[in-house]
């Protein structure tokens, strides 16, 4: 009965319509009143779903996040009532600002990873380098903490950032006296802020577990040149600096100087080796 309900929630209705679990999100274009009259439509809709099939919205859950330059900040009503507006609000667990502003989610982030590593330094007697560079690998770093969709910002954001990297190197035993640039090197790690995480992120999203959304994230260039790697993606452009921010813009650029042997690699792990043979000609 439950999923009979959710799966027919979204028939007929002309916006975005996001289900999860134990939450629904709705989004559209609304530039112009044409565009709040539509939402304002399919809220009516799902709130006589609702009350056709016995149920109850959780109206202190409601909540509307105004995006984009120029928004009209249009009132959106349900039963009567207007929906309170909020400058915040979590998507998968991760903030997302008005403004696309991502200095909190940078905050959010460091703490926990702050938390992980006072948790490991607690725990693990062994400051060797075979034993916390793993830890830190698997559970700080991408795919693990600190892997913010957006890129941060401000330099703030970037420092604290960073400070989480240098308190991990700064816990292998032997590495406490050199200083950070050559703590990474030694390493083998990269500054946060740099290509690396984003690269292994955007082979997931092309070429692993997420390639399914990685194509709609993606377009890739339809061009049959010998020269390149094979695999190019289409450069977009944009007028405001805060698209420049953007996942995928970060990746295109570096993704389309990377070898064809980078790639082509069969598994995250030979991308991994690859890509650190690669990237001092990349950067």
């Amino acid at each position: 009965m439950f999923n009979t309900i959710i799966n027919d929630r979204d028939s007929g209705i002309q916006c975005n319509l996001s289900k999860f679990e134990n939450d629904t999100k709705l989004s559209g274009v609304v530039d112009m009143p044409e565009g709040w009259d539509t939402i304002e439509k399919v809220i009516d809709k799902l709130n006589k779903l609702v009350l056709v099939n016995i149920m109850k919205f959780n109206k202190t859950k409601f909540k509307v996040l105004h995006m984009g330059q120029d928004n009209p900040r249009y009132q959106y009503r349900l039963r009567d009532e207007g929906i309170e507006s909020s400058p915040v609000e979590k998507d998968l667990r991760v903030p997302v600002h008005e403004k696309l502003d991502v200095s909190q989610q940078c905050v959010l982030e460091a703490q926990k990873a702050n938390c992980i590593l006072g948790c490991i330094k607690r725990s693990v007697t062994s400051r060797s380098r075979e034993v916390i560079l793993p830890l830190y690998m698997g559970h700080v770093t991408p795919p693990g903490v600190l892997c913010p969709v957006l890129s941060p910002q401000h330099r703030k954001d970037m420092d604290l950032l960073k400070w989480i990297q240098r308190r991990a190197t700064k816990m292998i035993r032997g590495l406490q006296h050199l200083s950070n640039e050559d703590r990474l090197k030694d390493l083998g790690l990269f500054s946060l802020g740099k290509v690396w995480e984003d690269l292994i992120a955007a082979f997931q999203y092309l070429k692993e577990a997420y390639k399914k959304d990685g194509d709609r994230l993606f377009s890739r260039v339809c061009c049959n040149k010998t020269r390149g790697n094979g695999f190019r993606l289409k450069e977009c452009r944009f007028r405001l600096d805060i698209r420049k921010k953007y996942f995928i813009k970060r990746v295109e650029k570096h993704w389309n100087r990377l070898p064809r042997e980078v790639v082509d690699a069969p598994s995250l792990e030979t991308f991994r080796v690859r890509l650190d043979g690669a990237l001092s000609n990349l950067i």
